[in-house]
């Protein structure tokens, strides 16, 4: 920091919905950070099924620096705004309930705010698994056959980017669009640093900021969590087409070819014709080819056999649910709230 800029004060806002287990040591993680300005929380609770808001209650009693407001839908953006209205501070930070931020995360991140005059700064999503299959999972959230080419998932150079994990925004930031788009369930960080850019601001990416993320742990909660993400980036293209580009389609095209071919195939098998088999069979082909060889690569370059021989089947899962739920969208949300 230069002496013409002062510290900002700062406000971490958590949504949390059943993160007992969690959520005091990601408060106590933000108690850590080494940020010499004015540091407080706001932690929105929506309904849980475990004692979330027994504990958050007991963590405002213990600080005067922590507020804590209801979030009655438990929906994450709606969650977002109720804590960034009930706060004040000139930064804002967003941190999950279960995420573990580094001692100089809230520090680099006001440092490269200030230095590069960006509107919203953010790091890595650092996948980090404990069992086999979570550590194939997160093996496949860092290559680039598995997400793409995205900075916040695989890494890269410092610099002007669409979108970031989380984020740390300037409150004139979010004030200037109207704050995070509550009808999308999801997707809602890109929706919202689209809106950002859009209005002339800059989204900055920065590979000094990291925070650990637990993927999920199974085979139906990742095919969950990607169909997902498939249908609300289906509806950010409804309402933006000029978003949609090779990497968002890659998926949703793959599936769709190798369901057509599949259906060629079946007609060819039916009617005795070998040829038309072979051709309806090759976009399934080529696509195996290539998950197998990106599965190889993968492996060898995380050097874990177990959670290596888990990849094709987990690349499948993530690019099979991301495609379906594209194709199938429905998650149309209405008009902006």
């Amino acid at each position: 920091m230069t002496a013409s800029q002062p510290l900002p004060s700062v406000s971490v806002v958590m949504p949390v919905v059943n993160e007992e287990r969690h959520l005091r040591a990601a408060v106590d993680r933000i108690w850590a950070q080494d940020y010499a300005g004015e540091l407080d929380v706001t932690l929105a609770v929506g309904p849980s099924k475990d004692d979330t808001a027994a504990v958050a209650a007991e963590l405002a009693a213990e600080s005067d620096r922590i507020r804590v407001v209801d979030n009655p839908t438990g929906a994450t953006p709606a969650g977002l705004n109720a804590a960034i209205a009930a706060s004040a501070g000139e930064v804002v930070v967003r941190v999950d309930g279960h995420a573990m931020i580094p001692s100089d995360y809230v520090s680099t991140a006001v440092e490269v705010l200030q230095r590069t005059e960006a509107d919203n700064v953010g790091g890595i999503m650092a996948a980090e698994g404990t069992g086999d299959f979570e550590r194939s999972v997160a093996a496949a959230m860092t290559s680039k056959f598995g997400v793409g080419d995205a900075s916040f998932h695989v890494g890269g150079a410092e610099g002007p980017t669409l979108t970031v994990y989380l984020g740390c925004f300037r409150r004139s930031a979010l004030q200037r669009v109207g704050g995070y788009d509550e009808s999308m369930e999801r997707a809602q960080d890109w929706e919202l640093n689209l809106r950002i850019r859009e209005s002339g601001g800059v989204v900055y990416f920065t590979p000094d900021l990291k925070v650990t993320y637990r993927p999920r742990h199974s085979i139906r909660a990742l095919a969950r969590q990607y169909h997902d993400y498939g249908r609300w980036r289906r509806e950010v293209a409804r309402r933006h087409p000029s978003t949609l580009s090779v990497r968002y389609l890659a998926a949703p095209v793959t599936v769709a070819t190798i369901a057509a071919g599949l259906g060629a195939a079946a007609v060819g098998a039916i009617r005795g014709r070998g040829t038309l088999v072979l051709a309806g069979l090759a976009p399934l082909g080529v696509y195996a080819a290539g998950n197998v060889a990106a599965s190889v690569w993968t492996g060898a370059r995380i050097g874990d056999v177990p959670a290596a021989l888990r990849l094709p089947v987990v690349f499948a899962t993530m690019h099979g649910a991301w495609g379906v739920g594209f194709l199938r969208g429905g998650a149309a949300g209405g008009t902006r709230r």
